[in-house]
């Protein structure tokens, strides 16, 4: 147990390294896209009848003097926690992998199938009646699995850059009434998170070996009415991107519980003008990208683990097979020289991120939502206190903010 500012953290820390280590990183992708129709997530349950988009698992995975590091960033909306726990003993019994050193991202495209069991989805929201498809769960998981063997099996010597970027792709969507009211909407005035946060993985050569671009966006270009497989902004996004890269291209969602894209919900790609987000994102990442200073194989890498402990809100019906997720909130860390990056499984509003950004130590702070599992929204205090959908649908209590931020400041400032 360790004390940090009046903060006390019972957490799991691997891998730090005195000193740096010897670098070596590698990527793969694999095509998860359905053969036969399924439930598409995210809006009420329906069936899709074709696809628009192929979708994918894009990996990448680093090793600093043996440290390893294993991330996958899935074409997937949302699954339970449960799903990510079985993955990650798939490869801990398979490969040795610690699950702290693996990480399990989804670019939260609505317009992408259901895996596995509902877990909170069908608590919350009464959907996902229907009997999940395990023949299509295991493809996932198969996939995923083969996946991160390849990626393993190319480590090759690599560099490693961070950077940052900026895209108005996206907007703040708690659209507030002459009468106070907060529904989903569009609200051009409210809080939003523009940055791309920007990580390139290259050879000695400077040949790209993978980029993982950060950014906190809906995958809700499309709306319910639409029933085509489709990776959604997010998707679309990452293949124009590795067009002109040529490197698969890791698209991780951020702090998005309010943040929409600029079009929303429209009934197909075109009238949603989906393409017009490789303007509006994608040239924004590859500018970046030039933008960039030199990488460096001087890398030490930690990892680490915490959960933070908050109350779930009064009369919820919480899952059996969820027992060791309530009431709290498992949260990543992953240090890599002056940069880190923390994740968990919710839908954060931007202001949290944002908040705990501005007060870390690193010189670059990033945050992955979405990431090893999904336990719904985590709204900011004073959006429980407006009302609307998120707050609405949350687990967790007008708490769970100030619980969350003082948690990861304090972590953050011991991790430093």
């Amino acid at each position: 147990m360790t004390s940090i500012v009046g903060f006390t953290l019972a957490f799991v820390l691997f891998g730090i390294s005195a000193a740096a280590a010897p670098f070596r990183a590698a990527a793969a992708k694999v095509d998860i896209t359905p053969k036969t129709p399924q439930w598409l997530m995210g809006y009420a349950a329906r069936k899709s009848t074709g696809v628009r988009d192929r979708i994918f698992h894009r990996v990448v995975a680093m090793d600093a003097g043996g440290q390893p590091f294993y991330l996958v960033a899935s074409d997937l909306c949302l699954f339970s926690p449960t799903v990510y726990d079985d993955a990650a003993r798939d490869l801990e019994r398979e490969l040795g992998i610690p699950r702290t050193h693996f990480w399990w991202s989804v670019t939260h495209s609505h317009a992408a199938p259901e895996v596995g069991p509902p877990g909170v989805y069908k608590a919350l929201l009464g959907r996902s009646d229907h009997e999940h498809d395990r023949d299509y769960e295991k493809l996932v998981r198969e996939a995923l699995v083969a996946a991160v063997k390849e990626a393993r099996s190319k480590l090759e010597p690599a560099r490693i850059a961070f950077g940052l970027g900026h895209s108005n792709a996206n907007i703040n969507r708690r659209a507030t009434d002459v009468d106070g009211k907060v529904s989903l909407g569009l609200n051009p005035d409210g809080p939003v998170d523009r940055q791309i946060g920007l990580i390139r993985v290259e050879r000695p050569d400077g040949a790209l070996i993978a980029l993982i671009a950060n950014y906190a966006i809906h995958g809700t270009v499309m709306s319910g009415a639409n029933l085509q497989v489709s990776g959604d902004a997010p998707g679309v996004v990452s293949a124009y991107v590795e067009e002109k890269l040529g490197a698969p291209v890791l698209f991780v969602n951020g702090a998005a519980g309010n943040l929409a894209p600029i079009y929303s919900v429209y009934a197909d790609a075109k009238s949603g003008h989906l393409t017009q987000f490789n303007v509006l994102l994608g040239d924004p990442i590859l500018a970046a990208v030039r933008a960039m200073g030199p990488a460096t194989a001087d890398v030490a890498l930690s990892a680490a683990e915490h959960t933070v402990p908050t109350p779930n809100r009064e009369g919820l019906d919480w899952p059996e097979d969820l027992p060791q997720y309530r009431a709290r909130v498992p949260v990543r860390f992953l240090r890599i020289n002056d940069t880190v990056i923390w994740a968990a499984p919710v839908e954060l509003f931007c202001e949290i991120a944002i908040a705990v950004r501005n007060r870390s130590p690193f010189s670059h702070t990033f945050y992955f939502g979405y990431t090893n599992g999904w336990l719904a929204y985590l709204p900011t205090a004073s959006a429980f206190a407006e009302g609307g959908y998120e707050p609405r649908t949350s687990v967790f209590t007008d708490r769970a903010e100030t619980d969350l931020t003082r948690a990861v400041t304090a972590f953050l400032d011991g991790f430093r």
